[in-house]
């Protein structure tokens, strides 16, 4: 054969390939659009509609959820929902925030729910939504932009951690069934699925590694954890059968500080919200005392 023809034939082989791959990592990776079908009205829960800005000159779908009326500005909370998730799947917490007399702010991510669509979804994504949400509510009158926390489960909560570790602003986080590694999570997942890791599995996690622009060590909660200052809950079913527990350990192992504490539930899923319900005491509390005050006294 010419070397010529052999050479063409090779490189066409290697981009059927590449293609191929691409094709199917964003059809693998794709999150499930499920747009919300309720509303706050559902939970006699006042409300309004906005939508925010963010990257990309795309918007995000939200539901503001104004705190009682009351004197002077209230705490805020920022909630945002995991993968595949909307606004909606977070609803339980809002009802205990609003009767507590929190202001709180569900949003859709990018290509959930009912927010824009943008060529792909990611962590770092996430969190760059839930950055522009958090801008939103800080924004508002009757919020003391001090004490804005944020509540986030699964990717989310993940997106949560990452967040708090670049602003110093945050003031408190919730983590709910936060993963420890992107990477060891997909590893799991292939496993799962018996697809072995050389080649495909090695070249899977590597292209979406390029794709979102960042490296995994740089945005893993096991990592995150220890840039940030604010006080954190990590909250973690032990029945998870999507993320271990031990990934919760994993991340509460590498704390920086005692800010950072743990609470395992025991017969909770990965979905579990409503489960929450038991913790509902324990997570206002938590809120309540996670002013810029009390985070002054923690750190001493």
């Amino acid at each position: 054969m010419n070397f010529t023809i052999f050479t063409l034939a090779v490189v066409l082989s290697l981009l059927g390939g590449y293609f191929f791959l691409t094709t199917l990592v964003h059809r693998a990776y794709r999150a499930p659009r499920i747009v919300e079908s309720g509303s706050p009205a559902d939970m006699a829960l006042p409300y309004r509609t906005v939508f925010i800005q963010t990257e990309n000159g795309k918007q995000l779908f939200a539901w503001y959820i104004p705190p009682i009326v009351g004197n002077g500005v209230t705490q805020g909370v920022v909630a945002i929902h995991g993968w595949g998730g909307n606004a909606e799947f977070m609803l339980p917490f809002a009802s205990w925030l609003h009767q507590a007399g929190f202001a709180t702010l569900l949003f859709d991510a990018r290509n959930h729910g009912s927010s824009d669509t943008d060529n792909f979804s990611s962590l770092p994504r996430f969190a760059e939504d839930l950055n522009h949400a958090f801008d939103w509510l800080s924004a508002r009158h009757e919020v003391d932009p001090h004490r804005i926390a944020l509540l986030g489960h699964s990717v989310g909560a993940a997106a949560a951690l990452l967040l708090a570790s670049r602003r110093s602003e945050v003031a408190a986080v919730v983590s709910i069934a936060a993963f420890a590694h992107p990477e060891e999570l997909m590893r799991r997942q292939m496993h799962s699925h018996r697809i072995p890791y050389f080649p495909f599995g090695w070249a899977v996690i590597h292209y979406i590694e390029r794709t979102i622009g960042v490296k995994y060590e740089a945005i893993a909660p096991v990592n995150t954890i220890q840039k940030v200052t604010c006080p954190v809950l990590l909250v973690h079913g032990c029945d998870d059968s999507r993320v271990p527990v031990s990934d919760a350990e994993a991340i509460y192992v590498k704390r920086p500080n005692n800010n950072v504490e743990l609470i395992t539930l025991p017969g909770a899923d990965h979905d579990s919200i409503e489960r929450m319900e038991l913790l509902r005491d324990e997570l206002i509390h938590f809120f309540r005392r996670t002013s810029t005050a009390d985070r002054m006294e923690l750190t001493r």
